[in-house]
Parts: structure tokens; C-alpha cells; sequence
């Protein structure tokens, strides 16, 4: 059918879920910054709407916080010059927000790990993922596979994907095992598999690595961080995940001219680069609760 019904396909399915989104599903402005803006009521009705959806109760009330932070004042805007309001916007860019993420020697290192981390990943994840029909269309220069095994085997790859989230889900809060555990095991694992796949042209030997790569394929959620910086400390991770994989395309097509398997060994060393850095995550969150 070609490329074009494929897009006229993935657009109907992008547009369906837009619609359910918005109808479908009520999602909830954050309390944190309804405080911000002074509207300590529609905070209040948020954390209650929350606790009822999940079936629970709730003490707060405006009163209470009230008594704790004073009474709500909102600023308006209005009132304030155009450079004033350009200036308070560009101060919430202040390194004041990333300063907390460094203020011990345990926390600064592992923000700095967290960060390689999503850097590595964010290279290697489209390295092999996003190049992978490609690859598997040219592995067998002497007889290409047939784009309708390509895509089926595509297909299989990203269903098994699945489980793999669903036993990491688990695998967190075993003991001896947790957060670092599982994300330096499924790494290791993963790098290695990576490399095993480049070790035959066989489209079934190649399914069945690319499997198994999928199911064990993970990446840390940056709870560490302090809840005040949280937001920073992730927007950072996520942009450096974001860069990496912009430049992982120049990658794939510089190397893969000379060889087609650069990609895949590039992919795998960066795996096995992020595993070393998690070996070395100085916090454990698992049964610890939040700062």
C-alpha cells in the first residue's frame, strides 16, 4: 500500500487518541503549582478529586493551609512592566534550581551518573531501534529478507518489550536486588545481547536476540532526586537523552556506510558504558521514601 497509507494509518491512530484525551480522560492541574498561582481552593479540590479517584480520603482543606502558609495572595500581573515580567520569567532559570541537585558529595554524584546514564541510553536506544529494519533488511547482503518479515519481526520485537516493564515492576522492591540491581542487571544484559546479534545473518536467529534485547531493556527514574528539584534534575537527564538521540542518526550513517554493524557495537558499548556508571549509584531508593 505503500508509505503513504501507512502515515494516513498513524495519523487516524494519533488523532483517535487525541480525542480520547480530552474526553475521555480527566486529568488533574498539579496542586504544586496552583499554590504557585494563589489558587489554594483548586488545589485543595485537585488533592480531593485525586483521593476519591483512588478511593481514599483526605484531611486538607483551605483552612489548613491557610493556617500553615498565611492567606493566598495573587499577584497580578498587570501591574508589572513588561521587562519586570521578562526578568521574573528568566529568574526561574536561575542556577539556584540545579545548585540543590549537587548539595551533598552522595547526591552530586549521582546526579552526575544519573545524567551519563540517560546520555549513553539516549544514543543507544535509537542506534538500534530506530535503525533496526534497516539493519535487518541488509544483514544478508546476498539475499535482502522481504520488508513483510522485516516489519513482522519488528512487530514481535516491540510486544515482547512489554513484560520486560512489568517484571522490572517487581524486580525494584526485591531485596538485595532493587533499583540498582535491576537496572545494572537488565543493562548488562542488554549490551551483551546486542553484541549477539550481530553474530548471524539467520532473520530467526536475529529475532530471537532482538527479543530477548527488548525484554530486558530499562532505563532509572531519577527519584533520587529531591522533590523541591526534582523537576530540574529530570527536565536536564531528558535533555541530554534528547541530544544523544538527535546525534545517534550522524552516527548510524557515518559508520554504517563503512559497516553496517557499527551501529549495533556502538549501541552495545554504550549499553555496557551506562552499566559500569550504574555499578557505581552511591543511593538506593528502594523501601525509602521520597525527599
Amino acid at each position: 500500500m505503500g508509505w503513504r497509507y501507512l502515515n494516513l494509518t498513524l495519523g487516524a491512530f494519533t488523532f483517535v487518541m487525541f480525542m480520547c484525551r480530552f474526553f475521555l480522560f480527566h486529568l488533574y492541574e498539579s496542586p504544586k503549582f496552583l499554590l504557585s498561582q494563589g489558587r489554594q481552593a483548586e488545589a485543595v479540590a485537585t488533592v480531593h478529586g485525586i483521593a476519591y479517584k483512588n478511593g481514599k480520603t483526605t484531611w486538607l482543606s483551605e483552612d489548613v493551609l491557610n493556617e500553615i502558609g498565611g492567606l493566598a495572595v495573587v499577584e497580578d500581573e498587570q501591574k508589572l512592566s513588561r521587562k519586570e515580567i521578562v526578568g521574573r520569567n528568566l529568574n526561574k532559570f536561575s542556577t539556584e534550581r540545579i545548585a540543590p541537585l549537587f548539595a551533598t558529595r552522595k547526591l552530586g554524584l549521582m546526579t552526575i551518573l544519573i545524567w551519563f546514564c540517560w546520555t549513553t541510553i539516549g544514543m543507544g536506544y535509537p542506534l538500534f531501534n530506530a535503525f533496526l529494519p534497516q539493519y535487518l533488511a541488509n544483514s544478508n547482503a546476498e539475499q535482502p529478507t522481504a520488508p513483510s518479515i522485516v516489519y513482522r519481526n519488528y512487530a514481535i520485537t516491540s510486544v515482547v518489550g512489554v513484560p520486560g516493564s512489568i517484571l522490572a515492576a517487581y524486580t525494584v522492591n526485591v531485596k538485595y536486588l532493587g533499583r540498582k540491581g535491576t537496572i545494572a542487571i537488565s543493562t548488562l544484559i542488554t549490551g551483551i545481547l546486542v553484541f549477539c546479534f550481530t553474530i548471524s545473518a539467520d532473520p530467526d536467529f536475529q529475532l530471537v536476540f532482538t527479543c530477548l534485547e527488548a525484554l530486558f531493556q530499562n532505563i532509572i527514574t531519577p527519584e533520587v532526586f529531591p522533590a523541591p528539584n526534582r523537576g530540574t534534575g529530570t527536565g536536564i537527564a531528558s535533555c541530554l537523552n534528547r541530544i544523544a538521540g538527535l546525534c545517534a542518526p550522524i552516527v548510524a550513517v557515518n559508520a554504517g556506510q563503512e559497516n553496517p554493524k557499527a551501529p549495533i557495537y556502538a549501541c552495545g558499548g554504550l549499553f555496557l558504558a551506562a552499566f559500569v556508571a550504574m555499578c557505581f549509584f552511591p543511593i538506593e531508593t528502594r523501601d525509602q521514601q521520597s525527599l
